[in-house]
């Protein structure tokens, strides 16, 4: 699950409770009211971490790094609607195997602000940040 606004968190503890993976990884990017490091339902392992450098390059990577260290086939990752594309771009570029994208939900008055801001970071990843 990537850092961010909206309803990521509630997404990726019901994909796991459903039990559509081992591990589920929960970034705690930035700092939030709530503890974003819940507790793992029975038969999941939960990673819990601070990416390095707090974006979603950082999370990439770590991510990367976790999928090799554990044999990872496949990740879905969690992220909210405007970030998916840029999301998948990212892990990709950091691991080789199949990549998912599930949605989150945001409140409806976040949009133009994510979205504005997604163009940009898009744009940095595509023509600046061309590597994992």
């Amino acid at each position: 699950m990537l850092d961010g606004p909206g309803h990521a968190l509630s997404v990726a503890l019901r994909l796991a409770a459903q039990h559509r993976a081992r591990y589920l990884v929960v970034s705690q990017g930035r700092p939030i009211a709530h503890d974003p490091c819940p507790s793992a339902p029975p038969g999941v392992t939960l990673i819990c971490f601070n990416p390095r450098p707090a974006s979603t390059q950082g999370e990439a990577e770590l991510v990367g790094r976790l999928a090799q260290r554990y044999h990872w086939q496949s990740i879905t990752i969690v992220a909210i609607t405007p970030q998916a594309s840029r999301a998948r771009l990212r892990v990709e570029r950091c691991f080789s195997g199949r990549v998912y994208v599930v949605t989150a939900p945001i409140r409806f008055g976040t949009w133009p602000y994510q979205i504005a801001y997604e163009w940009g970071a898009l744009a940095k990843a595509l023509l600046i940040q061309r590597s994992c």
